[in-house]
């Protein structure tokens, strides 16, 4: 396949201020030839939406380094969409984060999500900076920042970071992370519109206006959101989880449910002023592009 002159990426920060809201998903690097499979048949079935851009997600501990830059630059390279990279400082040095985004911008990377990350082997353990790395997210925005034309991107928890001790804390660190030069943030998935609108409101008091754009998973699986709500903090409610163990044995009827709550909860959160949804697909398509025509339709809206 025959490719043109590189076009410069669009800078997210730019598109999530449009008059528009955007709609975008994220992805994980697989870790086998199936799980590789899955993920560009993932990424075909999702690509004819024209999503606003895609994001691929860094392990733990810099775990997936080389899968989420190969993941990445093919993204950037071999289709028409745009891709937001994660970088977390988590068992990195400086010279390390350096070189990451280096590989980046050589592929025509331009848009960074700046986390701090997960502690690698056990994501509630003590969090250790590495030696000649960095401590804070911030540090990381402004590094990222000094080293070149990117929009950065950084995380928000609408029910406060499982390690901050109240949800004010977690306002001025975002708020920080706004000052030291992020352009856009997106959320942890949530259950509640609520505490989006909290979180938006409590950031605008601080005088930031930087677009907080909403996470949402659709619950296709089980025991895997509660797995992941347990780790995230997030969440789950009662009655969800009651509507769910209802039909535990039906695959199509937990997602049918996912599917109506997440387009409810999409709806509602661009009723109430979303810049967009960034929509945690878990690498797979049917659940994501159902609320996505929803959305599209209507429907819950």
């Amino acid at each position: 396949m025959t490719f043109g002159a590189p076009r410069r990426p669009a800078a997210i920060g730019d598109l999530v201020r449009g008059p528009a809201p955007t709609f975008s998903f994220e992805f994980f690097p697989p870790k086998t030839a199936a799980a590789e499979h899955l993920l560009w048949q993932t990424i075909r079935e999702l690509e004819p939406l024209h999503p606003s851009f895609v994001s691929v997600t860094y392990g733990a501990g810099g775990s997936t380094r080389d899968g989420t830059i190969a993941v990445t630059e093919r993204i950037a390279t071999e289709t028409t969409l745009l891709p937001l990279a994660h970088l977390t400082i988590v068992g990195h040095s400086v010279a390390e984060l350096r070189n990451v985004i280096g590989r980046y911008a050589a592929v025509g990377v331009r848009n960074v999500l700046a986390l701090r990350g997960d502690p690698p082997g056990d994501p509630n353990g003590a969090w250790i900076p590495s030696p000649g790395g960095l401590v804070y997210a911030d540090a990381l925005v402004r590094l990222i920042k000094e080293s070149g034309d990117f929009s950065v991107g950084v995380a928000a928890f609408p029910e406060k970071h499982p390690r901050s001790p109240d949800l004010e804390t977690d306002v001025a660190r975002l708020v920080g992370k706004y000052r030291a030069g992020a352009d856009f943030a997106i959320t942890q998935f949530f259950f509640h519109w609520e505490h989006w609108v909290r979180l938006r409101d409590a950031v605008a008091a601080q005088g930031c206006d930087m677009p907080i754009i909403p996470g949402l998973m659709p619950v296709t699986n089980v025991r895997q959101i509660q797995r992941m709500t347990e780790l995230s903090g997030a969440a789950f409610p009662q009655d969800l989880a009651d509507r769910l163990r209802a039909v535990g044995d039906d695959p199509e009827a937990v997602r049918a449910i996912g599917v109506e709550v997440a387009t409810a909860l999409a709806g509602r959160l661009l009723a109430e002023g979303a810049p967009g949804i960034h929509f945690i697909t878990l690498n797979r398509s049917t659940a994501t592009r159902e609320v996505w025509r929803n959305l599209r339709d209507g429907i819950g809206g």
